[in-house]
């Protein structure tokens, strides 16, 4: 787990420093994911090491919403201005989501289907 924590930090902070190099263009949070992502991918960091981190990690995610809800209280009055404009977008978005996942899975689908043919 030691190990695991290791990796998910040192990929963190080196995207931190990039993202520092190109003025916090690219949050650095985001391009130590796409690090990590590639290191696994050709194999530099085993995905066992990162396991029992990561499944720890997603047992416990809603602890990790708790300081963004905390500091939405914060702007409950700019909010409240704007609930119908944010509703609408979280109910577009959540739609096509839907559309787009369902339509990914069923090309998938008939893509593996035409394979097994």
């Amino acid at each position: 787990m030691i190990k695991g924590t290791f990796f998910i930090l040192l990929f963190y902070l080196l995207g931190e420093i990039i993202s520092l190099l190109l003025n916090g263009f690219i949050p650095g949070s985001v391009i130590g994911m796409v690090l990590l992502f590639l290191s696994l991918l050709f194999k530099i960091v085993r995905p066992e090491w990162l396991k029992k981190t990561a499944t720890v990690i997603t047992r416990n995610m809603a602890i990790f919403f708790v300081p963004a809800a905390v500091g939405l209280v914060a702007y409950v009055e700019l909010l409240s201005n704007s609930l119908v404009t944010i509703f609408s977008a979280i109910i577009i978005s959540t739609i096509l989501t839907i559309i787009v996942v369902g339509l990914v899975q069923q090309a998938l689908e008939n893509k593996i289907g035409a394979k097994k043919k």
